[in-house]
């Protein structure tokens, strides 16, 4: 609905291109995205300029960046003027189809043209040239952008937005808003202004109760939620990423062990998945009795870092009726939406892909008071401004439908190469997940040798968990790059049947 101002009636250029696109996409909805229709200087294959990736430039670069930071994790130094659509090119020449996507968090391509004519607008310069500190002071434009942008997406039953700068700060302010709730609803004092005791507010500054609750938040083992103190405590994908540090004493839980294909396994998973949800079930009655209440457990629809592990729409019905709290993309625009939830997550939390980060909630996890869900950036304007364009980017060209059906054609080809290639992909999971697929090497060291060799081959692509691979295309990865990449895989893999 308009309003009847003379502001509101104002419609620039670029709204009006972007309602065109909008109401195309609407009446005629596409399946397939072509990327060479928005990247026609898109690389049509992968070309190797260096004898090896990462190249001499590369190396060099990074030796220069060792002065300063440590460069042990780079894989190559890119050249991200040159980069196009799906191809990152490096600084030594190498364009390489990119099916890792900056560990997945390249959505819609490198230097999509929308998202280039966007960085030149008054609007951008000024949002970035002019940072607020948005819980205090923010802009005029701050609500129309979000609601054009990330509340137009926003998760059904999930109408409140709170921006945050990363994934991990993402997950932290979830966690405080899932705590503060839980506390007020004891107090018997849900959605209004607290009444905290002295010995409350005294206690808390020696973070000794009652001020400072025994409450705890559960994660899965294997789950991946950050590197911060609050999320690195959920975090149990990896060693090296918590050794040494201190964190808090919150329990996690066995993720379900499921068994591929499938079909040929229906009965021992869901065996497996009703243990796990039994293990949660006795875990929240173990900490009760420590006087330990669980007030949040967080939970990947997928867990990626820690191997690509899946468990069926059922396990996550019923973790939702044993557990009312939160949960946590895949052919549809949140994963969490092919579940069939009877009732919505508390909290959904975001970031990569979508470029800005942040947790969608219901009114009744919103704070209770100014300043306790607080910080000074709140978020970036900018990345807000990129995140609307991003989504309007996906919806007019129906990349959501068209991940879903590369997807379906990308998995029955990995089925193929799996039966061609009998001890090399196995476990192959994803189906029904658009392109978020992984599969299992025969070891760690054989996962290394192909991820490498398919860098070789100008294929950049990553590992996860102990030994699996998984795909992280972007939403513009199309039939033409799905017939390359399928090409190079059986080169490697044919290479590897050879040793």
């Amino acid at each position: 609905m308009l309003s009847a101002t003379r502001r509101s009636l104002r419609f620039p250029a670029r709204d009006l291109q972007r309602a065109a696109r909008s109401f195309a996409t609407e009446h005629n909805p596409p399946t397939r995205f072509e990327s060479s229709s928005v990247f026609p200087d898109e690389p049509t294959h992968p070309t190797l300029k260096a004898d090896s990736v990462p190249g001499p430039k590369s190396r060099q670069h990074s030796a220069s960046i060792a002065e300063f930071q440590d460069p042990r994790a780079h894989v190559l130094v890119g050249d991200y003027v040159k980069s196009k659509g799906n191809y990152l090119v490096d600084v030594d020449g190498n364009e390489m189809l990119d099916v890792f996507a900056q560990i997945a968090s390249i959505g819609i391509g490198y230097n999509n043209p929308e998202l280039l004519a966007l960085a030149k607008t008054d609007e951008f310069a000024t949002a970035a040239m002019n940072r607020p500190a948005l819980g205090s002071f923010p802009s005029e434009q701050w609500a129309e952008t979000v609601h054009k942008g990330l509340l137009s997406v926003a998760p059904k039953g999930t109408p409140h937005l709170f921006t945050q700068m990363c994934g991990s700060c993402a997950n932290e302010g979830a966690l405080k808003a899932a705590f503060m709730a839980y506390r007020a609803r004891e107090r018997g004092q849900e959605n209004q202004p607290q009444k905290f005791s002295e010995e409350e507010l005294s206690s808390c500054m020696k973070n000794a109760t009652p001020g400072t609750p025994d409450l705890v938040a559960m994660s899965f083992k294997s789950g991946f939620h950050g590197r911060l103190f609050g999320s690195l405590s959920l975090t149990r994908s990896k060693a090296i990423h918590k050794v040494d540090i201190p964190a808090f004493d919150w329990p996690a839980v066995p993720w379900p062990a499921i068994q591929y294909p499938l079909e040929e396994f229906a009965a021992e998973n869901a065996e497996a998945e009703s243990r796990a949800i039994a293990h949660v079930e006795e875990t929240i009655k173990a900490q009760a009795k420590k006087g330990k209440k669980v007030a949040a457990l967080i939970v990947e629809p997928v867990q990626s870092e820690g191997g690509d592990n899946h468990a069926s729409p059922s396990f996550f019905k019923a973790l939702r009726t044993l557990t009312k709290t939160g949960v946590g993309a895949t052919g549809s625009f949140w994963a969490h939406e092919k579940w069939n939830l009877d009732s919505p997550p508390d909290f959904v939390t975001f970031s990569k892909k979508m470029q800005a980060a942040g947790f969608y909630h219901a009114a009744d996890t919103r704070a209770t008071d100014a300043y306790r869900g607080y910080n000074t950036w709140m978020g970036d304007p900018i990345r807000a401004l990129q995140a609307r364009e991003m989504i309007s980017f996906i919806k007019a060209h129906g990349l959501v439908q068209h991940t879903a059906a590369i997807g379906d054609e990308l998995y029955s080809a990995l089925q193929g190469l799996g039966k061609k290639y009998s001890g090399q992909i196995n476990r192959l999971r994803g189906k029904d997940c658009g392109t978020f697929i992984a599969w299992d090497a025969g070891s760690a060291e054989a996962r290394d040798r192909f991820v490498a060799a398919m860098r070789q081959q100008g294929v950049v692509m990553g590992g996860c968990g102990e030994k699996a691979v998984r795909l992280r295309p972007m939403l513009v990865f199309g039939d033409k790059q799905l017939a390359i990449f399928l090409d190079k895989m059986e080169t490697v893999l044919k290479q590897e049947s050879g040793r």
